[in-house]
């Protein structure tokens, strides 16, 4: 028997519609920005809050690939880091789905949302934000990722399995 299906419709990835979760990353009109290196670039100044440092973390810099997946798509998981902030930025022109619910102690599954994000988008997800692992759409893509690297003790990894609620995307 199939569970009840909560389909969550795809938004826009913009600043605005995003700020309950974090930032939004991108070069534009709207981030600060002046020339550097005597005028041949641009400096597009503090895109995104990094908030790493509780408990002793520090900032630490990865690349993930992520694994395209086929919509529709039930999701399986959602997580957050109480600890730390984690920005995604693609390194790919691919567009992806970014999945997330409000920063809480405990998932609230009737608030997920989910954006689609366009070339040249990244995210930074605030401490505590509960959101999906990375979701490519086309291809395989790689990711540069702000994080927080610390201690193996420190608890920064909240998972929540969410198969059997029902929620699907595209």
């Amino acid at each position: 028997m199939e569970t009840n299906r909560h389909p969550i419709r795809v938004e826009a990835l913009t600043a605005a519609a995003f700020a309950p979760f974090g930032d939004v990353i991108a070069v534009g009109d709207a981030a600060r920005q002046f020339s550097i290196n005597e005028g041949f670039a641009t400096r597009f100044h503090d895109l995104a809050h990094i908030d790493v440092l509780d408990q002793g973390g520090r900032p630490i810099l990865n690349i993930f690939r992520a694994t395209p997946r086929v919509l529709p798509m039930q999701l399986r998981v959602m997580e957050r880091h109480p600890l730390g902030s984690q920005a995604f930025m693609p390194l790919s022109s691919t567009p992806y789905l970014v999945v997330v619910a409000p920063a809480s102690p405990t998932l609230v599954p009737e608030q997920i949302r989910c954006f689609l994000a366009q070339a040249g988008q990244g995210v930074n997800y605030a401490k505590g934000t509960w959101h999906h692992p990375l979701i490519a759409t086309e291809r395989a893509s790689d990711f540069l990722v702000v994080d927080r690297g610390g201690r193996a003790e420190d608890h920064n990894l909240d998972e929540v399995d969410v198969l059997a609620l029902g929620y699907w995307i595209g």
